[in-house]
């Protein structure tokens, strides 16, 4: 199959690459003897901020491994990290894989029922946590194999005096958590290295996925993988100069999004990695953020940047550090980033990837063409190809829809215990993404759709991406979703959430009846939605990502009635 989107590929962007046969914490040791003192890890609060730098990022991850040794865990015991982006993330994730163990990351918002799923199928042994997290954990322990439970808390890192405050603040909810403490498993744990081998094939990461469709299933990512795809990732970036870049970490760890574009891509290259202390996303904490530590590498979600252009007075805050953001988890509206890259003076450019492929398979250049509504072209040594929905096996000619298959050095070994799952997604070596998209005569690819979103109304194939990039347009509408639900006569029908942009205050009934209007205007009649819902939010994961399931069954019953 001829790559016609090598052709595209910026300067100094290779079409293939060499790459280290090494475990992913190989980066974090070399950076360690060369920039020993330099910045590794920034946390920035509200009024302070604290640094670690490589060589105490080295020797505590050091500490953690042998710490985890001493615990019993053995190379491919599997370790939980339930944490938002602390310093304590990184050391727990640096740590485990140089005990060779295998990482679960572990979304901190995770109720009892999600988390005992993701516990119970890793068969985890042990987990390193916060305290506010262990009545959900004390909820499923006893039927899982949790042997030790690590805890943190979010101030065990800070320097005097602040731990000592943030100690002093919030003594009276301080309560006893069970478990092992942090800082002492650190302290009575030895900072040499615990000199286990890790294999480039060995398991590193158990990336659980799905979950916004149907039950999680854990994407078996090796060494190889991760050091491949933040290698790919690097190359892609041709202007990153190594121990000079900051990196706003805000993504989150627990997803691989920001475990290897916010993290492993930054201390791959002696990066320092900033890390903002806030619950969800605070966007005027953030906007200070960057103005005081002037970030030059932003990875983010469409939402992130979205709310800092929506952020009232944004104009006070001086963002022009910023030189690249690379978007992904969910797809970049137009206007979002032709406003977010006229605020800053930095290009925004589209991504592409799946939990399956540790996770970025494609992108746009940086300072080539890019293409409005286009996740760009495949990476290095990266091969896709459209596929027709029925057999999979059918290449389709340029321009026309299919299934996005994938084949290259990031993608996954498998599903964790899943053999099932794992042979339909990994069929002839290529990973079958579920997406449905087209490739145009330069080779740029476009998501049209997910496979599993795609309704028939009436017979007829509509893609909800198409309805909702319309729904964009209008002058009122901040945010939109559009979610098939069953009928029973007419098999599905199309509904609609649309959040609407501050300072609209018009009467929902008008509106709906003017964004009817717009869409039939612009729309062949059987794509208009039947229901339009005005709402607050959108549900979404944490990075971003529209739960469309959640759509679908808070107005399964009402569009019943609507019929």
């Amino acid at each position: 199959m001829e790559r016609i989107w090598l052709k595209h590929y910026e300067a100094g962007v290779p079409a293939t690459l060499s790459y280290p046969k090494v475990p992913v914490y190989h980066f974090l040791e070399e950076n360690a003897r060369q920039f020993p003192h330099h910045a590794a890890v920034l946390v920035a609060a509200k009024n302070f901020s604290s640094v670690l730098t490589y060589r105490q990022i080295e020797h505590l991850a050091n500490r953690f491994a042998n710490g985890l040794i001493w615990l019993g865990i053995k190379p491919g015991d599997r370790v939980a990290v339930q944490l938002p982006n602390l310093p304590q993330f990184i050391v727990g994730f640096y740590g485990a894989l140089k005990a060779g163990a295998v990482i679960v990351p572990t979304n901190p918002l995770y109720k009892a029922h999600d988390l005992s799923t993701v516990l119970k199928d890793s068969g985890a042994r042990a987990i390193l946590t916060l305290p506010r997290f262990m009545p959900a954990l004390g909820e499923v322990v006893a039927g899982t194999g949790l042997e030790s439970i690590i805890v943190t808390e979010p101030y065990d890192f800070f320097p005097f005096p602040w731990k000592q405050l943030a100690w002093w603040r919030f003594r009276k909810e301080l309560r006893p958590a069970g478990g092992l403490r942090l800082p002492a498993l650190l302290r009575s744990a030895s900072p040499r290295p615990p000199g286990v081998k890790v294999a480039p094939d060995d398991l590193a990461v158990l990336q659980y996925t799905g979950g916004t469709t149907g039950v999680p299933k854990g994407a078996m990512l090796t060494h190889r993988n991760l050091v491949a795809n933040f290698t790919q990732m690097r190359s892609w970036l041709t202007d990153l100069k190594e121990g000079e870049e900051r990196f706003l970490s805000v993504a989150p760890f627990f997803h691989v999004y920001g475990l290897t574009v916010g993290l492993n891509v930054a201390i791959s290259i002696a990066s320092t990695v900033i890390c903002v202390m806030m619950g969800l996303f605070d966007t005027r904490l953030v906007a200070q953020q960057i103005a005081r530590h002037r970030p030059t590498i932003f990875p983010g979600v469409p939402a992130m940047y979205l709310a800092i252009n929506q952020l009232k007075e944004v104009q006070q805050y001086n963002l022009n550090s910023i030189r690249v953001c690379v978007s992904g988890s969910a797809p970049l509206p137009l206007e979002v980033q032709t406003q977010f890259e006229r605020l800053t003076g930095a290009k925004v450019v589209e991504g592409y990837g799946l939990s399956e492929a540790s996770p970025g398979t494609h992108v746009n250049p940086i300072y080539g063409q890019r293409k409005v509504g286009s996740i760009g072209l495949p990476l290095p040594d990266t091969e896709a190809r459209i596929v027709d929905t029925e057999t999979g096996e059918r290449e389709l000619p340029v321009g026309e829809a299919g299934e996005l298959v994938i084949r290259g050095p990031q993608v996954m070994k498998g599903y964790w215990s899943a053999p099932e799952e794992t042979a339909a997604t990994l069929r002839g070596g290529w990973l079958h993404t579920g997406d449905i998209a087209r490739m145009d005569d330069d080779g740029y690819f476009f998501i049209v759709d997910r496979k599993k979103d795609l309704v028939i109304v009436g017979g007829l194939k509509v893609y909800p991406r198409e309805i909702e990039e319309m729904l964009h347009g209008h002058p009122k509408v901040k945010e939109a979703a559009v979610a098939g639900v069953s009928h029973r006569v007419r098999g599905e029908l199309l509904v609609a959430q649309v959040v609407l942009k501050d300072g609209v205050a018009d009467d929902p009934r008008a509106i709906r009846r003017e964004l009817v209007e717009f869409l039939k205007e612009r729309l062949a009649p059987y794509k208009v939605p039947r229901r339009i819902e005005i709402a607050s939010a959108l549900p979404k994961t944490a990075v971003g990502k529209v739960l469309r399931r959640e759509i679908r069954e808070a107005v399964a019953a009402r569009a019943d009635d609507d019929a």
